[in-house]
């Protein structure tokens, strides 16, 4: 009995002992309370927002617009443009990301005054609050416009809807059943947002050198190590006001579109207004950056390494960090160059280079010869696209697309290009990829370049006051174009321009240098959608033969229909919350 009492009581004590083993303990998992005097956890929240930008790599979206194929015959895009493109299998979709992200940035905008920002230094917690609620709503007004482009659209009965606007954090009590606001009702808010976001921030994160550069706000309440501490360069690339400047630029073209307008009564006057504001900071025209067509390139090298300390080059406004890699290169490059090819240029985007002259192809005083396609053309051709006897790479190597030729000839293995054209836009070309010396170099990606916001004002300028109106801000939308050409290396002066005299024409004009300057960048595919130009262009190529004869093939078939011009809302959240979708999805 004695001995059966001990093993009892033993079994007791280790059951006792191990009932973690039955009860799950608390998880150590933080608690939102934890923020107010955890500094550095409350900023995580703020950074959810800036680790979900969708422009922190290159989407290749062009792969699903007439400027691009892929040989992944898996590509996302391809399959897209192909056919399978529906509110179930949607590659351009925002909607999962954008609005984690708001629900992060909504839950540090309603908590942030509570956080204890700073122990140390006068008025410091408190300028770490305006910092914070500065990013915060530019942040939040950046996800809204990417949810707009990516969802916003007409219904069945004929309104042009946006998404849900939710400003307030949401938990388990929440009610989720929101139903869309209007696409108006959705850029008010972001222009709301953005306006909060300008109270809070500094044009610029920089140093300030004396109390008499403090700004007004906070003059007298903090001292210089102090400010600079919260608004000094070592927060450079974080959201400033010169960023949201740029931001509002982008969604005042959106809101004044074709796609959309008739449902916003937006002005072009604005978005002209929006842009030339950033452009006026850099002194317009004359600001333009000199080799803002090939930031990217080897020859830039120098400037690419310089600016890990945050700064930016003059044709970037706001970008991702700096990092060595040979991803692209390794995705991009001609197989001979121990690439996979992937982004193959279109003969349609090809074709809509023009000539030296600047006069397009088509145009009898252009001088164009389909049998030397390449000769005497716009230089930004050879600088963005690898043609037939193009050389390229580190070692300077001679690519040859023709059929047989070389496993980089049409179609000759799986990695060969399927249209005779390769991608060299945004490549380091000092990227050695042989195994035996692979090497990496710098990159980062340009989330807003000046060169962008320049072609938002001349399109929006043209449309405002035609092409030789500049409105309040003493530039035109020729001027600009003009600028963009003579830096392309095009004949100056530029006869063609000069004959450009409707509002129509000049249109077109900007178009294509729209489309030429952002070509690779994730553009185009929004562009068409908003212009409502034709999104169904069959692709073609260029084959040559054998015995050197140039024949234009075509390559794939863009299967779209209208509706999808604006893209769908996702068929699941349609289901869950009873929301409406917009029209043909």
């Amino acid at each position: 009995m004695k001995t059966k009492l001990i093993i009892l009581f033993a079994f007791v004590v280790v059951l006792t002992a191990c009932e973690d083993l039955f009860s799950p303990a608390d998880m150590n998992n933080r608690k939102l309370e934890d923020i107010y005097n955890d500094a550095a956890f409350a900023q995580g929240l703020l950074l959810n927002g800036y680790v979900r930008l969708p422009s922190g790599g290159y989407s290749f979206n062009d792969v699903a617009t007439d400027d691009a194929v892929s040989n992944d015959p898996n590509n996302s895009y391809l399959l897209m443009a192909t056919g399978q493109w529906s509110a179930m299998n949607n590659p351009v979709e925002q909607w999962t990301s954008a609005f984690a992200a708001i629900q992060y940035l909504n839950i540090i905008l309603a908590e942030t005054d509570s956080v204890n920002w700073a122990k140390t230094g006068k008025y410091t917690s408190e300028m770490f609050n305006d910092r914070t609620k500065g990013e915060a709503y530019g942040l939040r007004a950046l996800f809204l416009f990417h949810l707009l482009q990516a969802h916003g659209g007409w219904t069945a009965d004929g309104q042009l809807l946006g998404v849900p606007i939710i400003t307030e954090p949401l938990d388990g009590e929440s009610d989720f059943t929101m139903p869309r606001n209007t696409f108006s009702e959705c850029i008010a808010q972001i222009y709301n947002d953005l306006d909060m976001a300008e109270s809070y921030l500094p044009l610029d994160f920089e140093d300030v050198a004396d109390e008499t550069q403090i700004p007004a706000k906070y003059a007298g309440k903090t001292t210089v190590s102090d400010y600079n501490r919260v608004f000094g360069s070592y927060n450079r690339q974080r959201l400033t006001s010169r960023i949201v400047k740029g931001i509002r630029a982008k969604v005042a073209l959106l809101a004044a579109s074709p796609a959309y307008r008739e449902g916003t009564n937006a002005s072009w006057e604005d978005a002209a207004n929006a842009a030339a504001e950033v452009l006026n900071l850099i002194g317009g025209v004359s600001g333009m950056a000199s080799n803002g067509g090939y930031w990217y390139a080897k020859a830039n090298a120098d400037e690419i390494n310089a600016i890990e300390s945050g700064k930016n080059p003059a044709e970037i406004l706001w970008r991702t960090n700096v990092g060595e890699s040979n991803g692209l290169e390794t995705d991009n490059y001609p197989p001979s160059l121990y690439g996979n090819g992937r982004v193959n240029p279109t003969q349609n985007l090809v074709d809509a280079f023009p000539m030296l002259n600047g006069y397009p192809i088509n145009d009898s005083n252009s001088g164009y010869n389909p049998n030397k396609p390449y000769e005497n053309r716009d230089p930004r051709l050879a600088m963005y696209i690898v043609v037939h006897g193009s050389k390229m790479g580190p070692t300077n190597s001679t690519i040859q697309t023709k059929v047989g030729k070389t496993k980089d000839g049409l179609d000759n293995i799986a990695t060969s290009t399927r249209t005779g054209y390769y991608m060299r836009k945004l490549l380091r070309e000092d990227v050695n990829l042989n195994p035996t010396s692979a090497t990496s170099q710098k990159h980062y990606v340009p989330h807003i370049r000046y060169t962008e916001l320049f072609l938002i004002y001349a399109e929006a300028a043209n449309e405002a006051w035609g092409p030789d109106g500049a409105g309040p801000n003493g530039f035109t939308a020729r001027d600009v174009i003009a600028a963009l050409r003579q830096r392309a290396g095009i004949d100056q002066p530029d006869s063609y321009l000069a004959s450009v005299g409707s509002k129509e024409q000049m249109r077109a004009l900007i178009r294509n240098e729209r489309r030429l300057e952002l070509c690779f960048e994730g553009f185009r595919f929004w562009d068409l959608r908003r212009w409502k130009e034709n999104i169904s262009e069959p692709v073609s190529g260029m084959k040559i033969t054998a015995d050197d004869q140039l024949v234009i093939t075509q390559i794939e078939k863009r299967q779209y229909t209208d509706y999808m011009y604006y893209g769908p809302l996702p068929y699941s959240e349609v289901l869950k919350w009873d929301l409406t979708q917009n029209a043909g999805w």
